[in-house]
C-alpha cells in the first residue's frame, strides 16, 4: 500500500491495522516521522528494506509496526521457534525495543522477550518452551542458546537488524551472518544503519532481495539540532560545572572516557547536590536496569555512563550532554550527542576542555565541520525544547546549590552516597562496615572474652561453685552480645 504522493500521511493512511491506530494514539502518538512515513508502507507490503536513519528518527516504531503486524496475523508461535526476530547491539537496546514491542501488542497481540547476557539462561529457556513470537536479541546469546538447542530460527519469517553499523564496530557481523543463514529464505529482512558501506554493504548485498532503499541521513543528522560549545574549564572545575548544567536544564547524560571516572563523577555530582547514577560495562544488568529506570521515572537527573552505553541508551527528552571527558573520535562525539535531540526535540551539547585536551578538541572541531575554538562557561544556556507528549518523566523542582555540600559523616567515619546505582565508598576512604562484619566482629570479641573468663570459671567450678553456661554475669553477657 502505497501513501498517495503530497497528501499529509497519517498512520491510518499508512495502512497501520486500526488497533494498533488507537493504542498509538492512546500514547499521545498521532502522526507519523519521516521514516515511519516512508518506510512503513514497504514493510507492509513484505518487501526488503535497507533505511539509513539516525538514532532518536522513530526507527523502533517504523518496523515494528509492520513486524507486530505481520507475526499476529500468522498465529501463534511453536514452541522454541519464534516467527519474529530482531537483532541489536546492545542490553539495552534490547530491552527497550522489547518494551516497545509489547506496548504495540497489547493487549492481545504477539508475544515478545528480549534474550541477552547477563540475564539467568533458565528463564529465557523457559519462555521459549512455552512460545515466543517476536525474540529481540543481541547476537551472542541468540548464538549461545542455539547451540544449547533451546531456539530454533527456521520458522522466522521477518527479521530485522537494528544499528547494523554498531553492530559491524562491536565484531557481531560473522555471528550475524550465521543467524541469517539459519533461517528461512523465504524471510522479509529489514535493516537499519547509519552507514550503509563497508561490511554493513555486504550484508545488504547478501542477504536483502531488490531492498527498497530510503535514506533519511545518518547520526549526524541530528547534529544540525543541537547547540554545541567547547568549554574551556581547569580540573577542578569540571564537577561544578557540570552540576549547574544539569541543574539549568534538567535531565543530562554526562560521559567519561573510564569506568572508574563514571562512577567517581557520579559520587561528585551526588555531593554537589545532583541525584546521579553511573552506567558501564562493570555493572551488573539489574544495576544497568536499575539505573536506567531511574533516569527514565526522574529519580536521578544526571546519567553518568562510559562509550560503551553511548549507543545502546534510548530515552526520549535528555535535555543535555556533558562530555566530560571529550570523546577519542568524532565517531564517538556524534554516537554521545545523539542522545540528545530525538524524537523532533533540540538539545544542548557541552564540551568540557581542560588545558591539556586543547589540540585533540580542535582536530575533534575539524573532523566534525564545527566552528573551531574555546569559549568560557556559561550555564545559563537557553532552555531547549523538549519532546512532546511521549515523555512521561516527572519534572524535577528541586532547588539544588551547584556548590559542593559536606559531605555527611557517619558513626565509623565513613561517607555514605545515596545516589542510585552510586558506589558507597570513595577510593581512599575507610570502608564501611557492614552488620554482617560487625556481627562477626563482636562474635570474636564474644569468644575472646569467654576464653580470658574461661579460667575464672574452672577455678570457681573447683571451688565448688558451679556456673551455667550464658549466666557468668555481667561480662559474660556483654561478652555473648
Amino acid at each position: 500500500m502505497q501513501h498517495p504522493p503530497g497528501a499529509r500521511a497519517t498512520f491510518t493512511t499508512l495502512g497501520v491495522p486500526g488497533p494498533m491506530v488507537r493504542a498509538l494514539k492512546a500514547r499521545g502518538i498521532d502522526d507519523p516521522f519521516p521514516i515511519q512515513a516512508a518506510t512503513i508502507p514497504d514493510l507492509l507490503d513484505g518487501r526488503d528494506l535497507c533505511g539509513r536513519a539516525p538514532t532518536g528518527s522513530g526507527k523502533t516504531l517504523a518496523f515494528g509496526i509492520p513486524l507486530v503486524a505481520t507475526v499476529h496475523h500468522g498465529g501463534k508461535a511453536q514452541p522454541r521457534r519464534p516467527r519474529g526476530l530482531v537483532l541489536v547491539p546492545t542490553r539495552e537496546l534490547a530491552a527497550q525495543v522489547c518494551r516497545e514491542l509489547q506496548l504495540l501488542g497489547k493487549p492481545r497481540g504477539p508475544w515478545v522477550e528480549a534474550f541477552y547476557g547477563g540475564t539467568p539462561f533458565p528463564r529465557q529457556v523457559a519462555a521459549l518452551r512455552r512460545g515466543v513470537d517476536i525474540a529481540v536479541a543481541c547476537p551472542g546469546r541468540l548464538a549461545d542458546l542455539i547451540n544449547q538447542g533451546c531456539v530454533d530460527l527456521s520458522d522466522v519469517e521477518m527479521v530485522v537488524l537494528d544499528e547494523a553499523d554498531r553492530m559491524a564496530d562491536m565484531g557481531f557481523l560473522p555471528e550475524v551472518k550465521r543467524l541469517l543463514d539459519r533461517c528461512t529464505s523465504r524471510r522479509q529482512t529489514v535493516l537499519f544503519s547509519a552507514t550503509l558501506d563497508g561490511d554493513v554493504q555486504v550484508i545488504v548485498d547478501r542477504y536483502l532481495t531488490d531492498p527498497a532503499v530510503h535514506d533519511i541521513g545518518g547520526d549526524d543528522h541530528h547534529l544540525d539540532r543541537s547547540d554545541h560549545h567547547f568549554w574551556k574549564v581547569q580540573p577542578t572545575d569540571r564537577v561544578a560545572t557540570a552540576a549547574k548544567l544539569v541543574h539549568h536544564h534538567g535531565p543530562t547524560m554526562v560521559f567519561c572516557r573510564t569506568k572508574r571516572g563514571a562512577d567517581r563523577v557520579s559520587r561528585q555530582l551526588e555531593s554537589a547536590g545532583i541525584t546521579s547514577a553511573a552506567i558501564h560495562g562493570d555493572r551488573s544488568q539489574s544495576q544497568r536496569d536499575r539505573a536506567l529506570r531511574s533516569f527514565h521515572s526522574g529519580q536521578v537527573r544526571a546519567l553518568v555512563a562510559t562509550d560503551v552505553a553511548a549507543r545502546g541508551i534510548h530515552v526520549d527528552g535528555v535535555a543535555c550532554v556533558i562530555h566530560y571527558d571529550p570523546p577519542a573520535d568524532h565517531k564517538d562525539y556524534v554516537h554521545r550527542s545523539g542522545r540528545t535531540a530525538r524524537a523532533g526535540a533540540t538539545g544542548v551539547v557541552v564540551t568540557l576542555v581542560v588545558p591539556a585536551m586543547t589540540g585533540a578538541v580542535k582536530r575533534l572541531q575539524r573532523d566534525l565541520e564545527l566552528p573551531s575554538g574555546l569559549t568560557v562557561p556559561d550555564p545559563g544556556l537557553p532552555t531547549v525544547v523538549r519532546a512532546t507528549p511521549r515523555d512521561d518523566r516527572r519534572p524535577d523542582t528541586t532547588e539544588v546549590d551547584p556548590s559542593p555540600r559536606p559531605k555527611a559523616k557517619r558513626r565509623n567515619g565513613s561517607t555514605q552516597y545515596r545516589g542510585a546505582g552510586s558506589p558507597r565508598r570513595r577510593s581512599g576512604q575507610q570502608r564501611a562496615t557492614s552488620p554482617r562484619a560487625t556481627s562477626t566482629k563482636r562474635s570474636k570479641a564474644g569468644k575472646n572474652h569467654n576464653r580470658t573468663t574461661g579460667a575464672g570459671t574452672r577455678a570457681s567450678s573447683s571451688a565448688g561453685t558451679r556456673t551455667r553456661p550464658g549466666r557468668q554475669g555481667a561480662s559474660g553477657r556483654s561478652g555473648r552480645r
